[in-house]
């Protein structure tokens, strides 16, 4: 029997297979919810940062989590994608779907990714379900990311060595209204803090 996951497909062999065990079998079994907290903001913002920082303490705490870093699903997942606006829009597709896996799982996922465009955004919001998508906008100003440039990325886009990079020659349209936006200028500690206090408010965590 197709459920409400079902998901149209190119043959009409392939179903949805339904499970003994649900969702919210592996929420009781882990103590919290699952949900998907979604880092958006420019390169150089403090994304990656941020969310690793938030990883550890949910661990400390006993939360299953999993960091979807863009680096690393280009090494694998997607790493036949380039950095033109279809494959931007299928690399966020695809890990999409693997988050929508894995909250099914019962975990918090944690995403690092610039993400540009709000229909991308949008799109894996909608996939997940309500409730389910945490946007966290890490806003920091184009001249501080571009002071920080951690991997010299700024520098390449400037000298023309590097195509399609956002916040240079390729766009990126700031999250309207995020569940959350941080000042990527401030203390990793206060804004893990800050955060904690969002996923306790919503009952995601316990502590």
């Amino acid at each position: 029997m197709v459920d409400s996951h079902s998901r149209s497909t190119t043959d009409e062999n392939i179903v949805w297979h339904s499970h003994a065990i649900a969702r919210e079998d592996r929420e009781r079994l882990h103590g919290h919810r699952g949900v998907v907290v979604w880092f958006t903001g420019l390169s150089g913002s403090g994304k990656s940062t941020l969310a690793g920082a938030l990883e550890q303490a949910l661990h400390a705490k006993g939360v299953g989590t999993y960091l979807l870093d863009g680096d690393n699903v280009r090494h694998g997942l997607c790493r036949d994608l380039g950095f033109g606006d279809d494959d931007r829009r299928e690399n966020i597709r695809r890990v999409g779907e693997v988050a929508r896996l894995m909250v099914d799982a019962g975990l918090v996922v944690l995403t690092a990714f610039i993400s540009p465009h709000r229909a991308e955004r949008q799109m894996v919001r909608e996939l997940l379900g309500e409730g389910q998508f945490i946007e966290v906008f890490v806003d920091t100003p184009l001249a501080v990311c571009e002071n920080r440039d951690p991997k010299g990325l700024y520098r390449k886009a400037r000298a023309g060595e590097l195509r399609n990079f956002t916040g240079i020659d390729s766009v990126y349209e700031a999250p309207e209204q995020p569940e959350l936006r941080l000042d990527g200028q401030q203390l990793v500690t206060n804004l893990v803090a800050e955060l904690l206090v969002v996923l306790h408010n919503r009952a995601i965590i316990k502590n």
